[in-house]
């Protein structure tokens, strides 16, 4: 009897995803536990195995699509069965043989998503417009689905890009890859009503999507307020030289700050909490969430039971972390469960910021660059090395004494780094 596979949840925040690649196609034969797709989520690109032994005998959601979670992804059953009553209950119907090819031929459209105002004439001859390639056949441009529909979202006509795929197909590295040819350059003096005005509308990713859903509902939601406060890294800067004198030993001052704030999460528990609604939730283990830059946005991966662990195995755990989520490979368990967070951006030559509340947390910490800047020792003015810290709180569970309390513990750690090591 044939079965359904629906769009899984692989993630607590996750409402739709697209499939990146399709391991199997239609009439393959499937082993439960066999790889049959990977799934882009909001937050990494996962692999996703069947639950079921049998054929492919349809696919719901074509690669590079976005699909809600729970929609029909495919189906699998024995080969010949009759699947019309499954694809009607889903409703949906089965494709056309030829449309479930990989592959297919899709005529030239125009383009649709870039709009541009036709310059004022020039003087000047402009260059020669690019000849279109010979990718055709009856008429009609050999081109991937996916090529197709990133060439309309580029607004890039297909005629003018050559095809490396089997008989001069065009696949989406080629689309990825083709570069149009430069307008007319601006003669000297020329006015500037000779400029163009053009834009490129992007698709948004399912992580863009979340991050803009999530940090919107943290920011309107939570009532933050800020405090920023100067730490003194003179004696941080000569523990951490004296660390990594060691062989193969590394810290970085962020490893140095996970810890400072573990520690001081210990004492202070009402930031270590969250808002529930009906109750505030105090946390008794520390779980540090550790925003990461890729290329899509921003991942939180959580080093878990901070506060236990030394610096050199916060900073190895750090760099595993920082690493998968780059490669999208995080796995859920590795994202979730934060209890406290920390977006550092002084390796960006950034002073000081403030950071929007990272939800369930009712805080998150924004670290700024260290700076030289003059300071009063023993009544004279001498260089000092300044960093500067800023705590966001939710106004709901923290109130401001008791973030300045809490920042006063971190700042102590900071600046006297022996005590995190006793």
């Amino acid at each position: 009897m044939a079965e359904i596979i629906n769009m899984p949840k692989l993630s607590d925040t996750m409402t739709e995803g697209v499939v990146a690649e399709w391991h199997k196609k239609v009439g393959d034969t499937v082993k439960s536990g066999e790889l049959l797709a990977e799934i882009e989520t909001d937050k990494a690109t996962l692999e996703f195995e069947s639950f079921f032994d049998g054929v492919l005998l349809h696919i719901g959601i074509e690669k590079g699509k976005p699909a809600p979670v729970n929609s029909l992804l495919a189906i699998i059953g024995e080969k010949g069965e009759d699947i019309s009553a499954l694809l009607a209950s889903a409703g949906t119907t089965a494709a056309p043989a030829e449309e479930k090819k990989e592959e297919k031929t899709a005529e030239a459209e125009p383009a649709k998503k870039v709009e541009e105002k036709a310059p004022a004439a020039v003087t000047s001859a402009p260059k020669a417009a690019p000849v279109a390639v010979s990718n055709t056949s009856n008429g009609r441009i050999l081109a991937s689905p996916l090529a197709k529909k990133l060439a309309e979202e580029k607004g890039v006509d297909l005629s003018f890009i050559s095809g490396t795929g089997e008989g001069g197909r065009i696949t989406k590295r080629d689309v990825d890859h083709y570069v149009p040819y430069d307008a007319p350059a601006r003669p000297a003096g020329s006015s500037a009503a000779s400029l163009s005005e053009s834009f490129v509308d992007e698709p948004v990713s399912q992580m863009r999507k979340t991050i803009a859903r999530r940090l919107g509902e943290s920011k309107f939601t939570a009532p933050h307020f800020y405090l920023t406060i100067s730490l003194d890294m003179d004696n941080a800067i000569a523990a951490r030289k004296s660390m990594n004198s060691n062989e193969g030993v590394k810290v970085s001052f962020n490893d140095m700050a996970i810890k400072a704030v573990a520690m001081a999460l210990r004492k202070h528990p009402a930031i270590n909490s969250s808002w529930m609604g009906d109750v505030i939730r105090r946390n008794s283990h520390v779980h540090i969430g550790v925003a990461v830059a890729v290329e899509e946005g921003l991942l939180v991966p959580v080093v878990r039971f901070a506060d236990s662990k030394g610096l050199t195995q916060i900073g190895d755990e750090v760099k595993v972390l920082a690493q998968k989520a780059k490669d999208k490979k995080l796995q859920p368990a590795e994202w979730e469960g934060n209890t406290f967070t920390i977006s550092n951006l002084g390796m960006f030559g950034i002073e000081q910021f403030t950071a929007i509340i990272n939800s369930p947390d009712s805080c998150i910490m924004a670290i700024g660059g260290i700076s030289q800047q003059p300071v009063v020792k023993n009544g004279q003015v001498v260089p000092g090395n300044i960093m500067k810290v800023t705590l966001s709180c939710d106004h709901r569970v923290v109130d401001g004494a008791t973030g300045a309390a809490f920042l006063q513990t971190f700042k102590q750690y900071m600046e006297n780094p022996v005590m995190m090591l006793v």
